[in-house]
């Protein structure tokens, strides 16, 4: 290199240059030609980095190395030779200019933490994808535990780089910002949060990537696709994307289904709203009329004998209805219901089933169906749900009941 570089600033001054003119076009011509080695020397180490890690990748069983190749480590670690190469031939290049060759080699060192970090980057991005193929790690939030990592990285990195910069020893450069550490924690709040989140969420195994969750705050119902550092990304059943904050999810009250996907059945709660003025009590000829109904005839006969008995046996006079024991439409209806549910082919049988009547409403009274579908499929719950109430709404008439419904217009109209 000493032949090289004083060759081409003799070669120069027989031209008749001047010896400034000379070392200026020297080391222009160096600088040429150090970039030249460095380009070729980056070439050659990256094919045959890459061309071995692909060959070793296409005949090994795991598939880690074929995610190296993937985010590019072998690509980041070939330009460590042409930096090193860089770093030795600098002073020779810049020979008659110091002053220079301080700040080059300055900014090569800045771009040594750059790439070092590229490589970090590249590492962990491997890591995260080959942890997301492992099926005890698959739901795990490992984008937010790569985040801190990296996080942690580039502020080592950029602290690095402006010490160098400035001059300024790292470990002096690092106690110098515990002044500033209260501007720090208010920038870094969010990822604060956000990493603080993110192990409550692991440890306590609130969210899974999977799990079909409901967050009205934010307007979520859908499957988490996504966890990591700052956010939690929910899939919606019409397709879209909500974003939600990873602290929400301790801050704040949201539902998560995974509980009723594990279990063995899908909850079904809803009313139906009788009109009141169509509860009555029932005569012996309107029980002898509901005996036709398989499903409560049994029911009918054992009822009927034990209230009959009881009011013989207490001498009531049952010229009024009201006196003694009594069935009712109502009550009769509610046993119906338990029996069709109790024989529907679709309702879990080891979970629980009941009709019950909550308190009356301004919309009549509600009596509400409580119980489990065996098929937990959204569309096949929807449909088993749909049944059951097409089928109830329409016995209702059977029982001289009525659905409670607010007028219409048409209900103004003169007859």
């Amino acid at each position: 290199m000493d032949k090289i570089k004083h060759f081409i600033y003799d070669y120069l001054l027989t031209l008749g240059l001047t010896e400034t003119g000379a070392k200026y076009l020297n080391v222009l011509g160096l600088i040429i030609l150090l970039l030249l080695v460095i380009f070729i020397i980056d070439f050659i180490i990256r094919k045959v980095l890459i061309g071995v890690f692909s060959q070793f990748a296409s005949k090994s069983k795991t598939n880690f190395d074929d995610l190296l190749v993937k985010n590019k480590v072998p690509r980041n670690i070939a330009h460590i030779t042409p930096l090193l190469v860089a770093l030795e031939f600098i002073s020779d290049v810049f020979y008659d200019f110091p002053g220079f060759e301080m700040v080059v080699e300055r900014g090569l060192k800045v771009y040594a933490i750059i790439l070092t970090l590229w490589i970090v980057r590249s590492i962990l991005n491997t890591l995260k994808d080959y942890f997301k193929t492992l099926t005890s790690l698959r739901d795990k939030p490992i984008d937010s535990y790569i985040q801190v990592f990296m996080i942690f990285a580039w502020v080592v990195g950029v602290f690095s780089a402006i010490a160098l910069i400035t001059k300024t020893p790292f470990i002096h450069f690092v106690t110098g910002l515990g002044a500033a550490s209260a501007i720090i924690i208010l920038i870094f709040k969010d990822t604060i949060l956000g990493f603080v989140a993110s192990i409550q969420v692991s440890i306590n195994d609130m969210v899974r990537i999977g799990d079909w969750i409901t967050f009205e705050k934010y307007g979520a119902d859908g499957d988490v696709i996504e966890i990591n550092l700052a956010t939690v990304k929910v899939q919606n059943f019409d397709k879209t994307i909500t974003t939600i904050p990873t602290y929400a999810l301790i801050s704040d009250s949201f539902k998560n289904w995974r509980g009723m996907e594990s279990s063995d059945g899908r909850r079904i709660k809803r009313a139906i709203f009788i009109k009141q003025g169509g509860v009555r009590y029932l005569t012996d000829d309107d029980v002898q009329e509901l005996k036709t109904i398989q499903l409560i005839s049994t029911y009918l006969e054992t009822r009927q004998a034990d209230i009959k008995s009881y009011n013989e046996s207490n001498s009531i006079n049952k010229d009024l209805l009201l006196n003694g024991r009594n069935l009712t439409n109502l009550g009769i209806f509610r046993k119906y219901i338990d029996s069709y549910l109790q024989n529907h082919s679709a309702v879990n049988k080891d979970m629980m089933i009941m009709a019950r009547q909550l308190a009356p409403t301004t919309q009549g009274i509600p009596l509400e169906i409580y119980a489990f579908s065996s098929d937990k499929r959204w569309e096949n719950y929807e449909y088993i749900m749909s049944d059951i109430f097409d089928h109830l709404i329409a016995a209702l008439p059977y029982f001289d009941l009525e659905i409670f419904e607010l007028p219409s217009a048409s209900s103004f109209l003169a007859e």
